[in-house]
């Protein structure tokens, strides 16, 4: 019996931290799970479509850009390596003098 009671003591005394821990983590989840209101989903969510829209408005605008017929992709990065091509702008600019 001495020595179950022995070993009961340790094992108690190392199971009360862990409990009062994994109740503190338990209450926290609680909290954070609690906090997402659907108002503020709503919100979150019509920020998104606000976000997705005009991210799809930019994409259209880029896709007209490039399927331009006067617009060549290949000049402007040759333009913009330094390097040219005999079309396109050059974006070099002349260095200059050092007084």
């Amino acid at each position: 019996m001495e020595d179950i009671l022995a070993l009961l003591i340790p094992v108690l005394a190392l199971s009360i931290p862990i409990i009062a821990i994994w109740s503190k983590h338990q209450q926290k989840m609680a909290e954070l799970g609690g906090k997402a209101a659907p108002a503020q989903d709503g919100k979150l969510l019509a920020r998104q479509d606000d976000k997705i829209a005009q991210l799809e408005d930019r994409v259209r605008v880029l896709e007209r850009i490039v399927t331009d017929g006067g617009y060549s992709v290949a000049a402007q990065i040759e333009a913009l390596r330094g390097t040219e091509t005999g079309s396109g702008v050059p974006l070099a600019m002349p260095a200059k003098e050092r007084v």
